[in-house]
């Protein structure tokens, strides 16, 4: 489905991905480990079109994506839910995930979709006139992978979905994502709790300062002895 081959990507000419090469299949989760500074959420920016290549090529079936701007990618259905949320928050829980759904012409479709969400997340039924900023971070969450499933992704790029959230929201957030799989949507996952990412993924790849350190099934990395010591702290 994705395919990244030898990607350099950075800011003010300073490579941060450094010929990086990454595939993901349809219907699987994916997930992107590593420190800070790995690189982790500059990937996710670059593939999205937010962050220019300097070199290298990214494939979205079949296709270069790596020169195209950012509104012609999310048109392809590879949709982006950053880091830190970033929700409307002086629009009410409804507007916010009709934003999502901006590109979306057929009012049918966009009912679908957002009858769709709120089975995912009861919560935000019970929400939809709130202000968006006045949600719990949990909640806040779930607007914002909500949001992105209103533009019908076919990639869900999901970044630090359990940043801010307390362990038991962390939990549910976790397997909400699995219900999003199920539902055939692929998912790219970065993601700081390596363990609950691995164990909630199909394959992994993990970073370090930009380059490609290793890669395997879930199950493998998460019985790597070098992986339980520097990324699991087992």
């Amino acid at each position: 489905m994705l395919k990244i081959e030898n990607l350099v990507a950075g800011y003010n000419n300073v490579p941060i991905l450094k010929s990086l090469n990454i595939s993901t299949n349809s219907g699987d989760i994916t997930v992107v480990i590593g420190p800070n500074g790995a690189g982790k959420s500059t990937l996710l920016k670059t593939i999205s079109g937010l962050i220019p290549t300097s070199s290298g090529s990214i494939r979205f079936n079949g296709d270069d994506i790596s020169k195209m701007p950012p509104d012609e990618i999310v048109k392809l259905g590879i949709i982006h839910v950053p880091e830190g949320r970033m929700i409307f928050n002086r629009l009410t829980v409804s507007e916010n995930l009709l934003m999502g759904a901006f590109q979306q012409s057929s009012t049918n479709k966009k009912k679908e979709d957002f009858d769709r969400v709120l089975h995912l997340f009861p919560i935000l039924s019970q929400r939809l006139g709130q202000l968006g900023g006045t949600l719990s971070g949990g909640e806040q969450q779930m607007l914002a992978i909500g949001r992105g499933l209103m533009s019908s992704p076919k990639l869900l790029m999901l970044d630090e979905p359990s940043l801010g959230i307390a362990p038991i929201i962390v939990e549910q957030i976790f397997n909400l994502i699995d219900e999003i799989k199920k539902t055939g949507v692929s998912i790219l996952m970065v993601e700081q709790n390596a363990s609950k990412a691995l164990k909630a993924a199909d394959f992994g790849y993990v970073l370090e300062l930009g380059n490609l350190q290793t890669s395997g099934s879930s199950i493998s990395l998460l019985n790597d002895k070098d992986i339980k010591k520097y990324y699991l702290g087992l």
